[in-house]
Parts: C-alpha cells; sequence; structure tokens
C-alpha cells in the first residue's frame, strides 16, 4: 500500500486466513485503497463484508487455491483391510499451536481407552515438536502416535496411501491445502467445521467435519469411520467408495491448480485491460 502511494499506482491485496481472521494489520484502510481484492473463500469473502461494511462488494472476488491432482486415481483399500492392520490416522502440518496437535493427541489417548486399535502419524515440524513429544510420552502413546517430522512434498504420496483417514484439528484455517492433497487421492478426510472448510469437505458426501474443539464429537466420527472401513458389507464399501470418488471429483472441479490459476489470471489481465 506504501510503495503504490509512493510510486502513483494501484494495487490488489489477497487474504487467505490468518491474514483476515486473526491479525488485520491496518485491513480496512488496505481494502479502502486497493483496486480489488482476492480471497480464498466464499466465508472469507462474507467475512470481509459484514465486517467492513464501506467497501464495495464488487471489489472482493473469490480466487481459490487448488493442487495438482494426481494422473491416474489410487486404487481403494479393501473393505475389511483394516482388520488385518491397525487403523491409521494422519495429521499433515506445521507444528504450531494453531494447529492445535496437542487435540489430536488427547483425542489419540481417548481411542486408545475405548479400546481402539489404531495408530496415529503426524508429519510438520515446528516449535510445538517438543511440548507435543512430552504430551505423547506423558499418555503413553509412543506405540500409537509418531512425530514423523518434516516430510519432503514429492514423499508424501506414500504417506497419504497408507492412511485411512486424513485428519485436521486447526483452530483457524483458510481452506488447507493439505486437505486438498489427501482429496485429490480419495483419501476420507475430518476436518473441524470452521471457516471456509465446508466449502471443500461437504459432510457425508466429499468428506466428514466435526464441531470444532468438541472432542466427543471428533471421537464419535473417527469411531463411525473406522467401523465403516473396517466392515465387509457391500453397502458400507459402496459408501466409502463413492464418498473418495467424490472427493476427488471434488478437487478435480472446484480445486484443481491448473484451473484456478488460469482463472485467476485471466481476471488479472482483463482488469487490466479494461484501464
Amino acid at each position: 500500500m506504501v510503495a503504490a502511494e509512493l510510486l502513483d499506482v494501484g494495487y490488489s491485496l489477497t487474504l487467505h486466513g490468518s491474514d483476515l481472521l486473526l491479525h488485520g494489520a491496518y485491513l480496512e484502510t488496505k481494502l479502502e485503497r486497493c483496486r480489488f481484492c482476492a480471497t480464498v473463500s466464499e466465508y472469507n469473502r462474507q467475512f470481509i463484508l459484514r465486517h467492513f461494511s464501506r467497501i464495495d462488494p464488487a471489489k472482493i472476488t473469490v480466487s481459490r487455491l487448488g493442487v495438482d491432482l494426481p494422473p491416474v486415481l489410487e486404487a481403494s483399500p479393501e473393505t475389511g483391510q483394516t482388520e488385518r492392520h491397525r487403523f491409521r490416522l494422519l495429521a499433515v502440518g506445521r507444528l504450531h499451536v494453531v494447529k492445535d496437535h496437542a487435540f489430536l493427541i488427547r483425542a489419540c489417548a481417548r481411542l486408545r481407552d475405548l479400546g481402539v486399535d489404531f495408530e496415529c502419524a503426524i508429519a510438520g515440524d515446528g516449535p510445538e515438536r517438543a511440548t507435543l513429544s512430552l504430551a505423547i510420552q506423558e499418555r503413553r502413546l509412543q506405540d500409537r502416535v509418531e512425530l514423523l517430522g518434516h516430510i519432503p512434498r514429492e514423499s508424501m504420496d506414500s504417506h497419504y496411501r497408507l492412511a485411512d483417514i486424513v485428519v485436521l484439528t486447526s483452530r483457524s484455517e483458510g481452506i488447507p491445502l493439505v486437505l486438498m492433497e489427501a482429496m485429490a487421492r480419495g483419501r476420507l478426510v475430518l476436518a473441524p467445521a470452521i471457516t471456509g472448510i465446508p466449502e471443500l469437505v461437504v459432510p457425508g458426501k466429499t468428506g466428514f467435519l466435526y464441531e470444532p474443539g468438541v472432542m466427543n464429537d471428533f471421537i464419535e466420527k473417527v469411531l463411525l469411520l473406522c467401523a465403516l472401513i473396517r466392515r465387509r458389507d457391500g453397502d458400507s464399501a459402496k459408501r466409502i467408495d463413492w464418498v473418495r470418488h467424490a472427493a476427488r471429483v471434488q478437487v478435480l472441479h472446484n480445486f484443481n491448480r491448473d484451473t484456478n490459476l488460469a482463472r485467476f489470471s485471466d481476471g488479472l489481465m482483463q482488469r487490466l485491460a479494461r484501464r
């Protein structure tokens, strides 16, 4: 904004998640002076219009993020396969307090106490690693929960493939790329019903949602998915396979990186041409 003022040029603004919902330094001034603002979800757009009523709604556009799709949909595990190995949860994200991996570790202790045969892998690194490692030890979860550390993106496919469900426990998000990556690979996802996540994860159709911060709801959803995956009957297999397929289709049509990048570029060029 300052550079644009000094150079006597216009500027645009992009808003993802915490930059809008948690921090928002001088945000009203930035929004008033920008030519247009692109944000990643309809939730964010409505948040802006509610909290900054003087802003022209036409200036606020939704520009969705996206991921690259694997060329071929990976085969889904056979129904009942998890009867031969532990039910596996996977969480991917920076080890930061806002990601609330501590909630996930507490949930793992509950699952163990309920007699669920499971394991949980947490991929990522960050300032909360020591705290989370201590929490795992205090709850005697060393044989159930593993901190994998930083995993290069090109090595994540094997971890997604092994996961029965990919879980997210964040307190604040835009629309997480990790959910898109998991869904693009036909993985089942479980995430909190916050911010723009329901625009990606449609409960029971493209994935599953739980009430944010409510442990009982999270546990119930995990138990439901565990039961559905372990059943051998055809109806359960069809339901799970349908959700996996719908998840990939959702990413293909609405969160495709190439498509959304081209759409954003075209819109930007049209704005420049009009000027």
